[in-house]
């Protein structure tokens, strides 16, 4: 049997047709960056996340690059986040000349820690604390941060919170959305999210009117009207035809999810009749409505191994990932080393992504579950 990590064709084919039919209109129209259907998908997006703007731009990595652009974070200045997590997160930090400062996750979720994280900015001397602008929480695989002390700690420091929700669409926090909790969310459109385009794009949600207005200036060189800079910002704009794609896609996406959820639910109960617990830890749910974006497991001897046994049965699967950001030979210079981290480290030496993409078969998942107990047999 053949189960790939991830099968986009088979999701192509349920709306090929609405996807044809839209972009022919965009050949037609010869419209293709911004304009009308990146307007009416930042509509479509602001109301499914619950906030009161949306600005579409080029990709995640631009989302969050914009927001902290936007927040006028800069040279010299601290930006908190967690370092597990893709290197979009930290790199952005570092393109706008601001210094990444890590803090360590819950080993149950795999998301920043509030209580590492108040520890972290409590033990800073007060000139280092005085830097500290900002805190990126990353809503890792599809389940939301613990925001609620996360944004009591970021009020009291009076702290800039971008919400990294790259994976996160559609999640939910004590039934608030991602990326309305913060001062900014930061969504990617990459085609292997649960919300993909046809190619980069990404979209930037927020509640405060300033900041909507100056992330729009930004994500067109700061200039308005046309050919008058007020600001220096970016070619940060999103392409229409990634606009009606994701458009088309946003009406199944809350079907997509419960798809994820009924197909993560019957890992955890094959994974229980199978007696493989004791080698293989199953995600965790806190308080949240968890999509799913990756079907993380925690393998705890012989990962890798096991990865190599997988891919040999014709099982997609994946390493999320395999180097947290503090070890990364161009964070050398932040100082950190091995053990400054031990829960970041350990996710990244025994975590395994499995197929979770809605089109999966339950006979596809028997047989995943089916080669893991022959490997531990």
């Amino acid at each position: 049997m053949q189960v790939p990590l991830l099968d986009l064709k088979a999701q192509y084919q349920t709306i090929k047709d609405e996807c044809l039919a839209v972009t022919r209109e965009i050949y037609e129209s010869q419209y293709f960056i911004l304009g009308p259907h990146v307007e009416t998908l930042e509509k479509e997006i602001a109301g499914y996340c619950s906030t009161k703007y949306a600005v579409g731009v080029s990709s995640g990595t631009d989302a969050l690059l914009l927001s902290l652009m936007a927040a006028k974070i800069g040279y010299g200045d601290r930006v908190i986040t967690t370092p597990y997590t893709f290197f979009a997160t930290a790199g952005a930090v570092s393109r706008v000349g601001a210094i990444p400062v890590f803090v360590d996750i819950d080993p149950d979720t795999y998301n920043i820690a509030p209580a590492k994280l108040d520890a972290a900015i409590q033990a800073m001397p007060d000139a280092i604390r005085s830097t500290v602008k900002a805190v990126i929480p990353v809503h890792l695989y599809g389940q939301c941060a613990d925001m609620d002390p996360l944004m009591e700690i970021a009020r009291r420091y009076g702290l800039v919170v971008i919400e990294d929700a790259a994976q996160a669409i559609g999640s939910e926090y004590k039934g608030r959305r991602a990326g309305s909790m913060g001062d900014f969310g930061c969504f990617s459109f990459f085609p292997s999210k649960n919300l993909g385009g046809f190619g980069d794009g990404g979209i930037v949600t927020t509640n405060s009117e300033a900041l909507y207005e100056m992330l729009k200036l930004l994500r067109v060189h700061g200039g308005h009207p046309k050919y008058y800079h007020s600001h220096i910002g970016g070619n940060f704009r999103l392409d229409a035809l990634q606009a009606a794609v994701v458009s088309v896609k946003l009406k199944y996406l809350d079907q997509w999810t419960r798809a994820r959820q009924k197909n993560a639910a019957t890992y955890n109960s094959l994974f229980d009749a199978a007696g493989l617990t004791q080698w293989v830890r199953l995600p965790v749910e806190k308080e949240n409505r968890h999509i799913y974006n990756q079907f993380v497991i925690q393998v705890t001897e012989r990962r890798d191994e096991l990865k190599n046994f997988l891919i040999s049965r014709n099982v997609g699967c994946e390493i999320y990932y395999p180097v947290s950001l503090h070890l990364q030979l161009c964070f050398a210079d932040l100082g950190y080393g091995p053990g400054d981290f031990p829960s970041s480290e350990y996710a990244a030496d025994h975590t395994l992504a499995l197929p979770v993409y809605p089109e999966l078969s339950d006979d596809q998942i028997r047989y995943v579950v089916e080669q893991i107990r022959e490997f531990f047999r």
